[in-house]
């Protein structure tokens, strides 16, 4: 390739980081251009390490598709259709579309309590969180938060944590709703982790440039982390057993993970574009990164490091996903495009 070639292709793989990272139809556009451009290898219909064990059509919803959650008791995925302004609710033993809950405002994030049988709902639109009962998901009252509710975490078994506004977490009690606290942060947060058995909470800051550390007890950021040269922190997951936290950049596209005693950087690998989500399978040491690129990245951890085994191809704008390793399923949400319906699809990994 020529120098000037170069330039215009590495100027371009910026715009088009920039765009996956901040553009309100969150780099859809961007990954077209990409594949225009030749930038990143082409994903495989099917790999060794994920099995298509289920397709369940998720009807007539158009544009984009977030966060979900899993009740495995009655067995039901809850999808958030954050463009559809809806909550689908699938029937994971008969395979198909139980319910809609309408009349939502961007749902974003998505969070079911089992110990206070709860389901919690971050409406990005209007900034409340709706909690609803978890048998007949009758409404039971509205929290509202702010600006830009966003993800949502449970830790542990009575409380609920929520994303929301220019930079804050807030507390919710997860029987009765009750706002319990809020702890400020430097930016809009996206993905966090609180710290099963431990005081801290790691928050993903793209718009500060950081991962932060916060104290629990205190609400206090105590570490800043960060990988050299990259930005765009949005999805993150934690391995508890390992002490590794595992953050993905989408400028570039990469994935860095850190020691959870210390904040080290144990290790930094390329991988798909437009990330959203994130997750660790323990029982394997795996990876998987969904991207709206249009991929799954299957990395393998079980060495100390990071190694792509392999790259699933799904649909352009599926960014989101759920790990539910007590039915050893991921489950990828594939939006509607270029004439194809939206789906859930649940891989069986090998």
């Amino acid at each position: 390739m020529r120098p000037h070639s170069r330039i215009v292709v590495g100027a371009a793989a910026l715009m088009l980081a920039a765009a996956a990272a901040y553009s309100p139809i969150r780099g859809l556009i961007a990954t077209d251009v990409a594949t225009a451009l030749g930038l990143g290898e082409a994903p495989a219909p099917t790999v060794a390490e994920l099995t298509l064990a289920e397709t369940i059509p998720l009807g007539e919803v158009k544009g984009r598709l977030d966060h979900m959650a899993i009740d495995l008791r009655r067995e039901r995925l809850f999808v958030a259709e954050l463009a559809n302004n809806s909550l689908a609710v699938i029937d994971l033993t008969a395979g198909k579309l139980a319910q809609w809950i309408e009349g939502l405002s961007e749902p974003q994030g998505v969070a079911y309590a089992p110990e206070t049988d709860k389901l919690f709902i971050a409406n990005g639109g209007s900034g409340v969180v709706q909690m609803r009962k978890g048998d007949d998901l009758t409404l039971l009252r509205e929290i509202t938060l702010g600006d830009d509710a966003d993800n949502i975490r449970q830790d542990g078994p009575d409380r609920i944590i929520v994303g929301y506004g220019g930079g804050a977490l807030a507390v919710l009690d997860a029987a009765n709703g009750d706002r319990i606290a809020d702890i400020a942060l430097a930016a809009h947060p996206e993905a966090f982790q609180p710290e099963p058995g431990g005081d801290r909470i790691f928050v993903n800051e793209p718009r500060a440039l950081r991962t932060a550390v916060i104290a629990r007890a205190s609400g206090q950021e105590t570490a800043r982390w960060g990988a050299p040269g990259a930005a765009a922190n949005f999805p993150m997951a934690l391995d508890v057993k390992g002490r590794r936290l595992f953050v993905v950049y989408r400028m570039p596209a990469q994935i860095a993970a850190f020691d959870t005693r210390n904040g080290a950087l144990l290790s930094q690998l390329a991988t798909c574009r437009d990330a959203d989500d994130v997750f660790h399978d323990a029982a394997r040491d795996r990876v998987y990164v969904i991207c709206g690129e249009g991929a799954v990245a299957v990395l393998d951890a079980s060495q100390g490091g990071l190694h792509e085994l392999s790259r699933l191809q799904t649909r352009l704008g599926a960014r989101t996903g759920l790990f539910a390793p007590e039915r050893d399923r991921l489950f990828v949400a594939v939006p509607a495009h270029a004439g194809r319906p939206a789906e859930i699809r649940a891989y069986r990994p090998k």
